[in-house]
């Protein structure tokens, strides 16, 4: 299903977060030895639309009337939204061992031991966040 979202978006205030720059990255990942990529399953969709934005997300089809709850792929500030969430989340991390790129999410450290240790971190924090 693909929803037109054209009009919405043209009337929304643009949030231009601003990606990571690649040579910034490959600059912390020197000396790293061992990496884990996790790619959150559902993205957007784990991020609620405030109640009060939640009827300018309605559409229709031949079964009824709908309207998004969670976060639409379709919508302007998606990308962005999402991005300052991850890396609200992952804040103490960033730059020392943890990489957030829109739903992906690179951790990377000098040893195996070290490896374990990040993962735990990260997973926890992912499970502490409810994502």
């Amino acid at each position: 299903m693909c929803i037109d979202y054209q009009q919405l978006n043209k009337v929304t205030i643009k949030n231009k977060y601003p990606l990571p720059r690649i040579d910034d990255l490959f600059d912390q990942l020197q000396g790293a030895k061992a990496f884990s990529k996790i790619d959150l399953r559902s993205g957007y969709h784990q991020l609620r639309i405030r109640a009060s934005d939640v009827p300018k997300t309605s559409f229709r089809t031949q079964y009824g009337h709908y309207e998004f709850l969670v976060m639409s792929f379709g919508l302007i500030n998606a990308l962005a939204a999402f991005m300052d969430l991850m890396n609200r989340v992952f804040r103490p991390y960033l730059d020392s061992f943890v990489i957030v790129s829109i739903d992906d999410i690179l951790i990377y450290s000098r040893s195996r031991e070290e490896h374990e240790q990040h993962l735990r971190v990260v997973l926890q924090t992912l499970r502490d966040s409810q994502l």
